[in-house]
């Protein structure tokens, strides 16, 4: 459409360029015709007037008329800075004979000039410019090019945006019939810890089955989450980060070093506690993935420039360059095993729930990865 456009567009310039050649050429016959009525002794008046008529009723082309040693012998239709009689006769300003010596220079390198013949030794030469109406339509296919480029981006974004909400959609329904779906069993469990102490179960099992279950309940409870929103609560980070940290490591290889840093003092955030303990283990799962068999992760928390930051640090295979921000889309993943939503979903919950950032700080082929997380810190 934009080739066909811009097609038309240029014929129709083209058209006109020849059309307003023409009619310079006419004018710069009837000049010549003019200067011959003159040199006769009884010039025809009918003749004159017409000619007269063709010279007068150019009000769209600015042209300029010299002679062979470039003095200026004519002008019309030229915008002069001292405004005045645009016959070209007659005495002119500085600023005006100044502003015409420019543009004769201008017209100059251009092909738009006609020789007029006065006579076998004497000729006068007639320079002329694009009338507006040209250059305003030699400008129209680039104006609609904008508009078309202009129109496809706001097409692509409405597209894009009307995507990312059914994406959303997705999500929230996903994990609401997820948390659905544990409840019920869940339930059932609970009944069953009730019952197993007075069926002789050895207490400590019972405990730490009840743990368990307990986790199930909250890893269900971060489902329903999903979509709606959470309760945000003044908390410190370390205590969060602490207690998710302190979960996960029980729960990885022995050949895996899990070592954390809290900062000196609290780190007071707005948060929603349950969910960012959900975000700490996702990149600590991540971390033990990317790692394999052995080697060590390392959890940090800072105050830096009022955000409250946490960076995780693993050993592992680490994250091509190219790939730091595909990392957080959904369905990307390194592993053979997994649907590749974890690092999504840890940003949605960073960013939308949140008010903070997530995003891969550093990270070599081979040597280690290093995530990154900032959050406001609160009355920073």
């Amino acid at each position: 459409m934009v080739a066909f456009f811009l097609y038309i567009s240029n014929g129709l310039v083209n058209d006109l360029s020849t059309q307003e050649r023409d009619r310079m050429e006419i004018w710069a016959d009837a000049t010549k015709q003019i200067i011959n009525l003159g040199a006769t002794d009884e010039p025809s008046v009918v003749d004159l007037d017409f000619l007269l008529g063709i010279i007068e009723r150019n009000t769209t082309i600015p042209v300029l008329l010299t002679d062979d040693d470039g003095n200026i012998l004519q002008y019309r239709n030229l915008d002069l800075p001292e405004k005045g009689d645009d016959s070209g006769v007659g005495e002119m300003s500085e600023a005006n004979a100044v502003f015409l010596q420019s543009k004769l220079a201008e017209l100059s390198t251009t092909p738009n000039v006609i020789h007029i013949v006065i006579a076998p030794q004497t000729m006068q030469h007639l320079y002329y410019e694009d009338s507006t109406l040209l250059k305003r339509l030699s400008y129209y296919p680039y104006v609609q090019l904008l508009v078309m480029l202009a129109f496809i981006v706001v097409v692509y974004f409405a597209v894009l945006t009307t995507k990312k909400a059914e994406q959303n959609k997705v999500w929230v329904g996903l994990s609401k019939e997820t948390a659905h779906q544990l409840g019920t069993p869940i339930s059932s469990l609970m009944a069953w810890m009730e019952l197993l102490p007075d069926m002789g179960v050895d207490s400590e099992t019972v405990a730490e089955m009840n743990k368990d279950v307990n986790r199930l309940s909250m890893i269900a409870s971060r489902f329903s989450k999903i979509g709606s929103k959470p309760k945000m609560e003044d908390c410190d980070l370390n205590t969060i980060v602490s207690n998710a940290t302190s979960y996960m490591s029980s729960r990885i290889s022995p050949r895996i070093s899990l070592t954390v840093t809290l900062s000196d003092g609290d780190l007071p955030v707005n948060a929603c506690p349950p969910l960012f303990e959900w975000v700490m283990e996702n990149l600590i799962k991540n971390a033990v993935d990317a790692i394999g068999d052995s080697g060590s992760i390392s959890v940090v928390t800072m105050s830096d420039g009022g955000m409250a930051v946490v960076e995780v640090t693993d050993s592992g295979k680490g994250i091509a360059r190219k790939n730091f921000k595909t990392v957080f889309n959904p369905g990307f993943t390194t592993k053979s095993r997994g649907w590749g939503l974890g690092l999504t979903l840890a940003k949605r919950i960073v960013e939308q729930y949140h008010n903070g950032a997530i995003f891969v700080k550093d990270s070599t082929i081979g040597v280690g990865t290093t995530f990154r997380i900032q959050l406001p810190e609160a009355g920073a």
